[in-house]
């Protein structure tokens, strides 16, 4: 039969070939490929089995003509960490290749007062179905309001609850970084620093408040504080601040694994021995975290499956399901060769 599809038209199958092979209308045929409840089960099993058998495959395009959906998925980020993109990025086409969705990943900056009206043009240049909101742009105030007006379904990745979005997925990152504290005075640490990441972004002073209020609530105060930008340069230029302090702390806390490994440059410049003299802790759980000598104690965020979760979400309500159910992510706390007692 595939031999006679494809000598009808010398191209590959078309629904019209399936069709013809199961004696059903083309509507009937794209009825099981959209996973309508409206065709019974034999037929389906019919239908499915010439589709295997031709080797069919629908284009998005041609879905898209007869569903009115374009059947791309927006995602909109600010992360210039490449390595917790890209693992995001896997999550993400895991769930939407297997629902017969493509990706568009836009980024979008935060640090202005365009950063709505960008991802508006974003939207509509793109004809997205819906979009996955990235932190720390579900963190811009308005966004979701914004992007519910315009009628453009979203699920925002976020470090604390928002009414700014209906549908979440919320990682307690203050509550992380508090373990984070605990673990550090539970080591003996008591000369204690943070390179925290830009105040204006919400995960960053989630961190910071979680990180404090635990030092506070064990009797510890910090020595020192210094603030990046989560990228490499403001990491190492944060940390020569801090490891210049005298007494110099025992322990410092970074809040993103790229400003750790930064640390780890700068302490190795000056000969300080980790875990020996200095104990490192970073956030996020990136594949870096491994890539570093010694192994970086961190906090990881469950990325991919993350990503996996709120795609499915938003392919839900795309597809007609509610908007109106939180979805919560677990944070560890994953030990690497990077900590240690406090030197005596």
């Amino acid at each position: 039969m595939l031999e006679q599809a494809r000598g009808r038209s010398g191209a590959e199958p078309t629904i019209i070939d399936v069709a013809r092979e199961t004696g059903v209308s083309i509507r009937t045929v794209s009825r099981v490929l959209n996973n309508s409840p409206k065709v019974n089960a034999e037929t389906r099993t019919r239908i499915q089995e010439a589709i295997a058998r031709l080797g069919f495959s629908p284009s998005a395009r041609a879905r898209g003509l007869a569903t009115g959906r374009s059947y791309l998925i927006g995602v909109i980020h600010n992360d210039r960490n490449a390595l917790v993109l890209d693992t995001i990025q896997r999550g993400i086409v895991a769930e939407a290749s297997q629902r017969g969705y493509e990706l568009i990943v836009h980024p979008t900056p935060t640090g202005h007062d365009g950063s709505v009206e960008d991802v508006l043009d974003f939207v509509h240049r793109s004809r997205v179905d819906g979009v996955l909101v990235m932190p720390p742009v579900s963190g811009v105030e308005g966004m979701g309001a914004a992007l519910a007006a315009a009628q453009v379904p979203a699920v925002a990745l976020s470090s604390v609850r928002t009414s700014d979005f209906t549908a979440l997925l919320v990682s307690d990152e203050r509550g992380a970084a508090a373990a984070v504290a605990r673990y550090l005075v539970g080591l003996g640490h008591r000369r204690v620093a943070l390179i925290n990441g830009p105040l204006a972004v919400k995960s960053a002073s989630e961190r910071r408040a979680g990180f404090i209020g635990a030092l506070a609530a064990a009797g510890v105060e910090m020595v020192g504080e210094a603030e990046g930008d989560y990228d490499f340069d403001s990491g190492f230029a944060a940390a020569e601040v801090l490891l210049a302090l005298s007494p110099r702390p025992t322990a410092i806390f970074a809040a993103n694994d790229i400003m750790a490994a930064a640390l780890l440059k700068a302490a190795a410049a000056r000969g300080i021995a980790v875990p020996a003299d200095l104990s490192v802790v970073g956030f996020d759980g990136s594949m870096i975290a491994r890539m570093l000598t010694p192994a970086l104690t961190t906090v990881a965020r469950p990325l991919g499956d993350m990503a996996l979760r709120a795609t499915r979400r938003l392919i839900d309500i795309v597809e007609g399901g509610s908007d109106r159910t939180d979805l919560a992510a677990e944070l560890s706390l994953v030990e690497g060769g990077s900590t240690g007692p406090a030197p005596v």
